[in-house]
C-alpha cells in the first residue's frame, strides 16, 4: 500500500450524492512566483548547458564542413568525423533504447529528473516563464493586470511579452532548422528570402510550435500529451527518491507568530502560506501527496525552505525522500530492478560503442546480371558479369582495390582499381571468368573483396554465386 500521504480532495456532496460534472475543465492559468534556492540554481545551470549545446553545436566545423548536419536531401548524416547513411539505421534504433534503459533507470532510481532538469518542453518552459517575468512582473502584479481592464501600460507589457516570446521561437526554429540546412548558409538565405519550401515550412511550423508549447500550453503538454507521466508510475517503487511533504511533522497546519511555540498550540511546522503552490509550474499542491503531475523540478523545496528559514524551522519539511524514508525505514539503493537496469544499460552501451567503434565505412554489394546465367568466352572460359555497389560513407575520397575469390583460375577482367569520391555510390560493372574444368557445379561460391589502398582496415567481402554449364562426370 502507498503510504505517501494522499489527500482526499473529493468535495464532500459527490460523496453523499450522484451529481453531474462537465468532462471539460477550462484550463487556468498558472502564475509562477519568482524565487530562489539551490534547485533553481541547479535547474538554471543545466538549462543553460542544454540551451548552449543546441544553439551552438550546428555552428561548429569539421573538416571544413559543418560537425552536425543531417543532410536529408543526400541521405547523409554527420556527426563530427562520422557519416551515417540508411543503412546504418539500425544503429539510431539501438543508441534510442539504449538512451530509453537510461531514462528507465534514472526513474527508477530518482522519479522524474529527466523531466524537472532536463525536459526541452520545460527547459524553454521557465525561459518564457523569465521572459514573462521581466515584462510583466512577479506573480501578483501579473495576476492584478490580468484581472483589470486594459490600459496603455497592460498593452505595451503583454506586447513585448509576446514580442519577446515569438523572438525566442524564432531563434529556435532557426537553430533546429539548421541541423538539417548548413546554419551558416541558412541565416543569410533567410536575410535575402532565398528559402526553399521546405526550410519556409519548417521554419514556420517550429516558430509556431514553440511559441504555441512553451507560452500558452506549458504544463498541459506535459499533463495530457507525454506519455511519460502515465506510465512513469509504474516505475517508482518505495525506494525511489521522489519530491514530498512530511505530513508527520508538518500537520496540523496553520498560521502562527514567529516566536510562538507551534507545540503549544497544537501545530506542526507548515504554516499554511501556499509557497509552495505559488512556484510550481504544472499548479499542484505537493502537500496533497505524489501526484503524477509533478515533474520533480524542486521549486516546492526552494519555496519551502525559504519559509523554513525566515520562520527559525529545520529544512526539509518538502524535501527528496523515499516512501521508506518517510516511515522512518531504511532505503534500499541497490535493489534488484535498478541493478538490471543498470546492467542492462551497461551491455548494451558498451556493444554499441564497440560496434561504432569497429564500424566499417564502404558499403559494398555485388548484383548479377540478369540477362544471362553465363556466357562461353572461349571453348575452355565461362564468364558472368555483375555489377558492383561500393558507397563510400567516409568523409573523403577513397580509391579502392576489388578482388574475387572462390574457384581456381577466378579472373576479375575490369581494372581492379577504382576511385570513390566522398558519400559516392558508385554502380561498377564487372565480368568474372573462370576456365569451365574448374567449376564442381553449376552453382559456385565466389567471394568479392574491397580494399582500400591507403587504409588496410578499411575493407569489405561479400559472398555471390557464379553459374556456369554442369561439369560433366
Amino acid at each position: 500500500m502507498n503510504q505517501i500521504p494522499v489527500k482526499d480532495v473529493t468535495p464532500k456532496s459527490s460523496k453523499d450524492s450522484a451529481q453531474t460534472f462537465d468532462m471539460y475543465a477550462k484550463r487556468e492559468h498558472i502564475y509562477v512566483k519568482y524565487y530562489k534556492g539551490f534547485f533553481k540554481n541547479l535547474r538554471t545551470f543545466t538549462g543553460f548547458v542544454l540551451l548552449a549545446l543546441f544553439f551552438g553545436v550546428s555552428w561548429l566545423q569539421w573538416d571544413g564542413r559543418q560537425a552536425v548536419l543531417f543532410d536529408l536531401p543526400n541521405r547523409q548524416f554527420h556527426v563530427f568525423g562520422m557519416t551515417f547513411w540508411p543503412q546504418d539505421f539500425m544503429l539510431l534504433s539501438w543508441l534510442l533504447i539504449i538512451l530509453a534503459f537510461i531514462l528507465f533507470f534514472v526513474t527508477v532510481f530518482a522519479g522524474r529528473l529527466w523531466c524537472g532538469y532536463s525536459c526541452p518542453q520545460f527547459v524553454w518552459t521557465w525561459f518564457y516563464i523569465w521572459a514573462e517575468r521581466i515584462t510583466e512582473g512577479d506573480r501578483n502584479k501579473r495576476m492584478r493586470r490580468d484581472k483589470g481592464p486594459m490600459t496603455s501600460e497592460k498593452f505595451i507589457r503583454k506586447t513585448a511579452k509576446h514580442s519577446l516570446w515569438m523572438l525566442l521561437a524564432i531563434l529556435t526554429a532557426i537553430a533546429f532548422v539548421g541541423y538539417f540546412s548548413p546554419i551558416r548558409e541558412l541565416i543569410p538565405n533567410i536575410s535575402s528570402g532565398n528559402l526553399g519550401t521546405w526550410e519556409l515550412w519548417w521554419l514556420g511550423f517550429f516558430t509556431l510550435a514553440t511559441y504555441g508549447n512553451a507560452g500558452w500550453l506549458r504544463e498541459q503538454v506535459c499533463i495530457y500529451m507525454c506519455p511519460y507521466a502515465r506510465f512513469q508510475s509504474v516505475m517508482f517503487d518505495q525506494d525511489t527518491l521522489v519530491i514530498s511533504y512530511d505530513e508527520k511533522r508538518g500537520e496540523a497546519r496553520g498560521k502562527r507568530k514567529k516566536d510562538s511555540d507551534p507545540k503549544a498550540e497544537g501545530l506542526g511546522d507548515c504554516i499554511d502560506c501556499h509557497a509552495c503552490v505559488h512556484v510550481c509550474p504544472v499548479g499542484i499542491d505537493i502537500r496533497d501527496g505524489l501526484q503524477y503531475e509533478c515533474v520533480a523540478c524542486g521549486a516546492c523545496i526552494d519555496a519551502c525552505d525559504e519559509i523554513m528559514d525566515k520562520m527559525g524551522y529545520d529544512r526539509g519539511l518538502v524535501r527528496y525522500t523515499t516512501e521508506h524514508s518517510l516511515e522512518g525505514k531504511q532505503t534500499k539503493i541497490l535493489r534488484p530492478r535498478l541493478i538490471g537496469y543498470f546492467a542492462a544499460m551497461l551491455i548494451m552501451l558498451a556493444a554499441f560503442v564497440y560496434v561504432l567503434s569497429n564500424r566499417i565505412p564502404v558499403e559494398f554489394e555485388a548484383i548479377r546480371d540478369r540477362g544471362e546465367l553465363y556466357s562461353e568466352v572461349s571453348s575452355d572460359l565461362i564468364q558472368n558479369v555483375f555489377t558492383l555497389k561500393i558507397a563510400n560513407k567516409e568523409q573523403i575520397d577513397r580509391s579502392y582495390r576489388l578482388s574475387v575469390t572462390g574457384i581456381d583460375g577466378l579472373t576479375l577482367i575490369n581494372d581492379p582499381v577504382v576511385t570513390v569520391s566522398s558519400g559516392e555510390l558508385l554502380n561498377y560493372p564487372v565480368r568474372v571468368q573462370a576456365p569451365k574444368n574448374n567449376l564442381l557445379s553449376s552453382n559456385s561460391a565466389i567471394q568479392f573483396s574491397v580494399e582500400a589502398l591507403d587504409a588496410k582496415d578499411v575493407k569489405a567481402t561479400i559472398e555471390s554465386r557464379f553459374m556456369g554449364p554442369a561439369p560433366r562426370r
